[in-house]
């Protein structure tokens, strides 16, 4: 049976005012050597791989992130029909999520990106968010990771503005799962292109030793008529 193949990365570019990103040219045809590009940016910029260390001293790094942890069956929790600037309830994400299965990887489907754009304010600023009951209502259900297309802390657009940052509880999904060993990806796209209410998704960070976290490539993987 033919698979369809979803692109649910971010990719990552110059300009971003949220994000710099610092990209030249380290040789170039034109000198007669081939061409080399050079490029660095924040690890938690675009799609990207959160492990616990990002909040928790304690907490593991990505030596510690298998690929069983951020590889396998995923859930496709659609939250579409949200509106902007508004809570995602326990009540809402139990409702979205009664295909989910113990084990799985949560892809959370806000279509926020088709929204706004994440290379503006209005993305940050506009998004639904997670309130501390979905997040546990998440943890409970055994879920291994969690994927999000939408800055999915309410005080995460509170750094737009250059307020002090709020307490780690106040970063409920960080606080509520990751914290708790629930690998999180962060700023997925496209998830509007996902058909089935179940997928294969890999979800690869670079292999980046003792690390809080690390830039991503996720996808989605369906069979073809699904």
């Amino acid at each position: 049976m033919a698979r369809r193949i979803i692109d649910l990365s971010t990719p990552v570019t110059t300009g971003h005012f949220r994000w710099p990103v610092e990209r030249r040219l380290l040789k170039s045809h034109a000198e007669g050597a081939g061409q080399g590009t050079w490029a660095g940016w924040n690890v938690h910029g675009f799609t990207h791989m959160d492990s616990p260390r990002h909040v928790d001293p304690e907490g593991f790094t990505t030596d510690s992130v298998s690929l069983d942890m951020t590889v396998g069956e995923a859930a496709i929790l659609d939250l579409s029909e949200v509106p902007e600037n508004t809570a995602i309830s326990g009540e809402r994400i139990a409702a979205a999520g009664g295909h989910l299965r113990r084990g799985d990887i949560a892809i959370l489907r806000t279509r926020w990106d088709e929204r706004a754009d994440i290379a503006t304010p209005d993305f940050w600023s506009r998004a639904p968010w997670m309130t501390a009951e979905a997040a546990i209502w998440l943890r409970e259900a055994g879920i291994k990771a969690v994927g999000f297309d939408f800055p999915q802390d309410y005080c995460i657009r509170f750094f737009l503005t250059g307020e002090a940052r709020p307490p780690l509880p106040e970063h409920v999904t960080h606080y509520h799962l990751l914290k708790q060993g629930v690998i999180m990806f962060e700023y997925l796209r496209n998830t509007g292109a996902l058909r089935a209410p179940r997928s294969f998704v890999v979800a690869l960070p670079v292999k980046l030793p003792d690390s809080d976290g690390a830039p991503a490539r996720v996808i989605a993987i369906e069979e073809d008529g699904a």
